[in-house]
């Protein structure tokens, strides 16, 4: 246990002694009773086996057995063994931000890589060396758009994941920036009432597709509207979707942000996860983090430099785009590794079954229970005619996570159901699926 409590019960009453306390509760006496965080009554210390025997313990009490038709941004995609034998070399499992390009080419040729990619898989001519999450990553978006147009007004549709939503909520908290949230009409997107707010106060349009309901939508339209009021146009995206959906560059944004996670990382309660962002070279300049470039050095052979690197840690100061610091450049070498795997032809194939799969559960289901009309990806909406947190449970105890209620983030809306498939569902699991369900119904 010494390299985890290096100090022996003589040496603590060393130090408490010439510290002028007996006890090191002493130590935080001039903090007020009220004040002091629960954290100071700590357990005592266990060893290594009694450790590794509670935390076995606790992790017994997941259901880890269940049949996943969970989505609402994050999903249960397979990932190829490679992607985790690649992250998982010590030349990049230990390497740190490349601030010294001779010593890091491999970081750098990777970072570069995954920027290459995400550009192509956007139709957008740059993309950042990658950011948090799917949230954060809109949040630096909406404050790049405000940077560029200095207007402070922001409207957002609430098919935008509402998990994002209330991210952007906290960071623009403080700030003298408006959010705006339109209302859907039922599942889907007001065009009317949103293009009836764009004027030229309006800094950027927030748009969704597929939307946390599952609707795939082509935002063309509005994007249109709001580029003859100089509104900055910010899609999100779902990855997968854009092997076989129009592409943010081609409906004509600006901006476009995704959560990475469906590129080769494990859903693993919540994370670390990868924040994926690209933009039309205008904005280059004002995008956070940093961006990787091929260069030649003075022999003419290929290497790689960070070429923009727009952080306070750098020369920027107050003046950076963002505070933005570690990364999460693990996370993106596992999607360039997975992207790699795939290929262009693999991905489309992979987006195609995820499409294929949730098309043949809705045939499944159809008769059973209302599915929601309008083009979708991997996942869809169903409405129940009854409370859909209940059902879930239900389905739970059948063997499957059924889906997302959407009354958990969309009050009111207490009998509609996000049922989301990839490619990893098989046709009995689909179809042992239909019969739980029309059970439980």
């Amino acid at each position: 246990m010494a390299r985890f409590t290096p100090h022996t019960a003589a040496e603590v009453k060393e130090m408490l002694a010439v510290a002028g306390v007996s006890s090191i509760d002493g130590l935080f006496g001039d903090i007020p009773a009220d004040l002091k965080p629960r954290s100071f009554n700590i357990p005592a210390g266990m060893t290594e086996y009694g450790a590794l025997s509670a935390l076995n313990s606790m992790a017994a009490k997941n259901n880890t057995s269940a049949t996943l038709f969970m989505g609402g941004g994050y999903y249960d995609h397979f990932i190829p063994a490679a992607v985790d034998a690649i992250s998982s070399r010590a030349e990049f499992y230990t390497a740190y931000t490349p601030y010294q390009p001779e010593a890091s080419q491999g970081t750098l040729q990777a970072i570069f890589e995954y920027q290459t990619m995400i550009a192509k898989l956007t139709g957008l001519e740059v993309s950042n060396a990658s950011l948090y999450d799917g949230g954060t990553a809109l949040y630096e978006a909406i404050a790049m758009a405000i940077r560029t147009n200095n207007r402070s007004k922001v409207i957002i549709d609430k098919g935008v994941n509402p998990i994002y939503r209330q991210i952007v909520k906290t960071y623009v908290a403080n700030q003298e920036i408006e959010i705006i949230e339109i209302d859907l009409n039922d599942i889907y997107t007001d065009r009317e009432k949103i293009m009836s707010m764009f004027d030229e106060s309006i800094s950027a349009i927030v748009m969704q597709t597929p939307n946390y309901f599952g609707i795939a939508d082509d935002f063309s339209d509005i994007f249109k509207a709001a580029q003859e009021k100089g509104i900055t146009k910010i899609a999100v995206f779902y990855p997968m979707s854009l092997g076989i959906l129009k592409t943010p560059g081609e409906m004509d944004a600006d901006i476009a942000v995704a959560d990475g996670q469906s590129m080769g990382l494990p859903l693993s309660f919540g994370g670390p996860y990868l924040g994926v962002m690209a933009a039309s070279k205008g904005y280059v300049r004002k995008m956070p983090g940093r961006i990787v470039g091929e260069t030649v050095d003075r022999n003419g052979n290929k290497c790689y430099v960070l070429t923009l690197q727009a952080r306070e840690q750098h020369i920027r100061r107050e003046k950076a785009t963002s505070n933005i610091c570690s990364n999460q450049a693990l996370c993106a070498l596992r999607a360039v590794v997975y992207l790699a795997l795939l290929g262009k032809e693999g991905f489309r194939k992979a987006s195609l079954v995820n499409f294929e799969n949730a098309e043949y559960l809705k045939t499944k289901l159809k008769g059973i229970v209302e599915i929601k009309e309008g083009a979708t990806f991997n996942e869809f909406t169903v409405n129940l005619k009854s409370d859909a947190v209940l059902f879930a449970k239900k389905m739970l105890a059948k063997g499957f996570a059924a889906g997302i209620p959407a009354s958990l983030y969309y009050p009111g809306k207490n009998n509609y159901l996000m049922i989301a498939v990839t490619e990893k569902r098989t046709v009995k699991e689909m179809d042992d699926f239909a019969a739980a369900f029309k059970s439980a119904l």
